[in-house]
């Protein structure tokens, strides 16, 4: 018992030491924010031309595979 005491005392000293927690609970960061901060989603899609070139490219209705040059449906 008395190691767990001396334990979560110096437990509670470090984290004064750095200042408590990094965050209280209640303004934890939700998905969302984290990928608005994170520059958003990334639009990219996985394209397989029938030359067999695998690439990925912006999500668009126009592209193009980069080793034929073949327009590729969507």
């Amino acid at each position: 018992m008395r190691a767990q005491a001396l334990h979560l005392m110096q437990r509670r000293r470090a984290e004064a030491r750095r200042g408590g927690h990094t965050r209280p609970a209640a303004q934890a960061r939700t998905p969302e924010v984290r990928a608005r901060h994170a520059g958003g989603p990334l639009d990219n899609a996985h394209y397989g031309c029938g030359c067999g070139y695998q690439f990925s490219a912006a999500v668009s209705t126009s592209v193009a595979c980069p080793h034929c040059g073949t327009v590729q449906a969507w």
